[in-house]
């Protein structure tokens, strides 16, 4: 019994310890870069930036969630006001059978938006892979980031982290389904990342850089140089 009595202590104590190292993490890292993200409305700071990147989310039979929606929308008014002159977009496209980066490019051009401006990542398979290869591979030193504000935190994080000058626009227009468990699951997913940019491993693929400053074009259904 006191043998059962003491491994019960010692759990608790380390599920206490993991919950405040959990809620510690989170809190260090919304603090650190609070001052770094911006609502759509916000005049975004001058300077030059190489692109914007807009990290990919869910799509369906080929149009994108309402999340991701509204992040190419936010991106492409920032484009459109001339605060960055090319577009990355940045997602999933493993499979044959899902392809965010397409359904991103498709949309952006559908909008106005010259196809040689806009590159796709077709390995974005992370928030940290996207953010590591848009270094790494398309060379890019100053970026704007858009995607959702929760979502913000943990890639401007890792941006800092991997000496790539960042800010964020948060594309917050509307309540979406899912946003608790989404929230509980970032919750977790900064705790990982932010031990994973002390480590830094590459990304499931690296290859030949792509510079951002040449034309989107060279990106298209290229999923096999990848």
């Amino acid at each position: 019994m006191k043998k059962i009595v003491i491994i019960c202590s010692i759990a608790i104590i380390l599920t206490a310890v993991l919950l405040v190292s959990i809620v510690g993490v989170n809190l260090y890292m919304s603090l650190s870069v609070s001052d770094s993200i911006y609502a759509p409305e916000e005049n975004v700071p001058a300077n030059d930036y190489d692109c914007i990147l807009v990290l990919g989310a869910g799509v369906r039979n080929g149009q994108p969630s309402d999340m991701l929606k509204d992040r190419l929308i936010t991106a492409i008014k920032l484009y459109k006001n001339g605060v960055a002159p090319k577009l990355l977009m940045s997602g999933d496209h493993g499979t044959v059978d899902y392809d965010e980066v397409n359904v991103m490019k498709n949309f952006a051009v559908e909008q106005g938006v010259p196809s040689e401006d806009i590159f796709m990542d077709h390995a974005g398979f992370s928030t940290y892979e996207s953010i590591y290869r848009a270094k790494e591979i398309f060379k890019i030193n100053r970026v704007i980031v858009v995607s959702q504000k929760y979502h913000l935190t943990r890639a401007l994080y890792i941006a800092d982290e991997l000496d790539l000058s960042a800010i964020g626009i948060s594309a917050d227009v509307r309540e979406y389904k899912g946003d608790f468990y989404r929230g509980i699951r970032e919750i977790l997913a900064r705790y990982k990342d932010f031990f994973k940019v002390i480590v830094s491993p590459a990304p499931t693929y690296l290859g030949e850089a792509i510079p951002i400053v040449g034309n989107g074009d060279i990106t298209n259904d290229k999923t096999e140089e990848i």
